[in-house]
């Protein structure tokens, strides 16, 4: 026969603290360390643990950023760095004609 207090740390101990991904996504967000560059004006997010590719900024009248540490958000960064210049470079191209 185990004592009270031995009953009482079992049951405590086989409850699960499962959190949802939503509060493990507002979790990550409010994390400092998932923010570089240390300016709320120009910032980059990355937590591999927040399911969303677009999270909303810092200061949240600016908009979104991406969230780098998704494939996708890597993908879209990716997409601008090397289809705004290929842009340009058609329209000059074509300008030229």
């Amino acid at each position: 026969m185990m004592p009270a207090c031995a009953c009482s740390i079992v049951i405590v101990m086989g409850v699960e603290n499962k959190m949802t991904q939503d509060e493990i996504n507002k979790a990550e967000w409010e994390n400092p360390d998932n923010w570089t560059l240390g300016s709320k004006w120009l910032c980059v997010y990355f937590s591999h643990q927040d399911s969303r590719t677009w999270v909303p900024k810092q200061i949240p009248w600016m908009g979104s950023t991406l969230n780098l540490g998704k494939p996708a958000g890597v993908a879209w960064l990716t997409g601008f760095l090397l289809g705004i210049p290929a842009f340009i470079a058609i329209l000059l191209m074509l300008s030229t004609l």
